[in-house]
């Protein structure tokens, strides 16, 4: 447990307690990372931070009161994304354990281990493998799951057991509000800009700012006949509130603190693989082993199939749709390249503004006026992965349907 070498992504709600539970167990290495700073609301449940702390980065604070309370151990900060790193960092520790309230980031790390993961014979070679231990809550009920990349289950073969996150179309929310949250995403997005009573960014921690979104959500639902508008309704929608309760991040915590003792001494078997925890009527658990998928996007290396019936019709942007809507891959914003006649051809990247209104017009055309014949090949990079997709593009016509590989 001395040598053991522990990384915590979160330092949170949940990040908190797997900080305190593992350094009160004797891991004297422990590096934290997270990219938030702490909120005035953190501190009914967050409890390394205090009031002078609201500003200051999560992580450094985390790791100054760990390091201060408990002698011995050395609790390191990264205040930073963990997109910031690449695998050199993540290759030198033994164990990582994630406190996360994102999706996308949980499946960024998934992605990165997967990726680092060596191969003899077509088995994995399990020295390179770093387990990962995942913990997860909302309210009353939680999660905690033992990883071995290559091995067991991942974060991609049981994505559809995450709920989709809540987004509102903009053109629902300016034209036709249905429900109490439109009144006041519109508000936040559109008003606030246009008026911006104080000259600043929207405060969540700040009265005056929830009240006055608060007044306009409600002639905004008020002009639509929409009911149910509440404060606590806008506190929610504004600062995109998770619900969260301590005793459930204390009860995961010291779930995931056990399975990294088990792990890093080998005085008992992991969890296998997944346990379930709701105390919102009595007290619940139940322990399975979820399965890995053999066609899985990130850690299986058998080429996936998807069926494009007519290329002369199929748009670019019915791709992009397919890819983000599809619960197999539930992508946030994929950009696509390929290759044609020997060169590189961009068909779509919005994560570069130059570059995404020069080819915006090729969202409206189809694959084959793209140049897309059968068997080209698509690469695609997400912001959920580390990884680039490949896409192998097989037409209806052909018995081979279209195939990815990861490279």
């Amino acid at each position: 447990m001395t040598s053991c070498k522990i990384l915590v992504i979160g330092a949170g709600g949940l990040g908190c307690e797997l900080l305190k539970d593992l350094a009160l167990m004797g891991f004297k290495q422990i590096h934290v990372i997270d990219m938030d700073t702490i909120e005035l609301s953190n501190l009914n449940r967050q409890f390394l931070f205090r009031q002078k702390d609201i500003g200051k980065s999560k992580a450094e604070c985390a790791a100054a009161f760990i390091n201060k309370r408990i002698l011995g151990c050395q609790v390191t900060p990264h205040f930073c994304k963990i997109q910031d790193y690449d695998d050199i960092f993540y290759r030198q520790f033994h164990i990582v354990v994630c406190g996360l309230d994102s999706i996308v980031a949980r499946r960024w790390i998934n992605g990165m281990l997967i990726s680092m993961l060596n191969y003899e014979n077509d088995a994995v070679d399990q020295s390179s493998i770093i387990p990962i231990v995942d913990g997860g809550t909302e309210g009353f009920k939680g999660n905690a799951r033992v990883i071995l990349p290559g091995m067991s289950a991942c974060i991609e073969c049981t994505l559809d057991l995450y709920p989709p996150q809540v987004t509102y179309p903009l053109c629902t929310i300016a034209n036709t509000p249905r429900l109490p949250e439109h009144c006041i995403e519109y508000v936040k997005v559109i008003q606030w800009n246009k008026e911006n009573p104080w000259g600043v960014a929207i405060d969540g921690d700040d009265p005056q700012h929830i009240s006055w979104i608060y007044e306009k959500s409600m002639e905004r639902a008020l002009q639509f006949n929409i009911i149910g508008l509440t404060y606590r309704l806008v506190q929610g929608v504004v600062k995109n509130i998770i619900p969260a309760v301590a005793s459930t991040n204390a009860v995961i915590a010291a779930a995931c603190a056990t399975e990294v003792f088990k792990i890093a001494t080998s005085c008992c078997v992991p969890l296998n693989n997944y346990m379930i925890f709701n105390d919102v009527d009595g007290i619940y658990t139940y322990t399975y082993e979820a399965e890995r998928k053999d066609d899985c996007l990130a850690c299986s290396q058998i080429p996936q199939t998807l069926e494009i019936k007519e290329p002369s019709k199929y748009k670019l942007k019915d791709l992009i749709a397919h890819l983000c809507e599809s619960t197999d891959y539930q992508m946030k914003s994929p950009g696509l390249t390929t290759t044609i006649h020997g060169k590189n051809k961009t068909l779509y990247m919005p994560t570069i503004a130059s570059i995404e209104e020069q080819t915006r017009e090729n969202l409206n055309k189809t694959l084959c006026e793209l140049g897309l014949t059968d068997g080209s090949e698509l690469m695609v990079a997400d912001l959920t992965s580390p990884n680039t997709l490949v896409f192998k593009i097989k037409y209806p016509n052909v018995n081979n349907d279209v195939e990815m590989t990861v490279c």
